[in-house]
């Protein structure tokens, strides 16, 4: 896997903590805190897409 730079970790209140890293390639990866070595990967704009519907409350459940 190449080298995954991780922001920041974003935690909702009460919940796992999330962590979104890039590569040098452009993808886009999601990882839950703590399990950075077990991420999910997809393109930026989908993980965007993924990221604005849960704040506009279509899928609040998942945080």
């Amino acid at each position: 896997m190449s080298h995954i730079a991780w922001e920041d970790p974003f935690c909702a209140e009460g919940n796992n903590c999330f962590r979104f890293g890039k590569d040098m390639a452009g993808n886009a990866y999601i990882a839950v805190a703590g399990q950075e070595h077990r991420p999910i990967t997809d393109s930026v704009d989908a993980l965007r897409a993924l990221i604005l519907d849960i704040k506009a409350g279509k899928a609040d459940h998942l945080l």
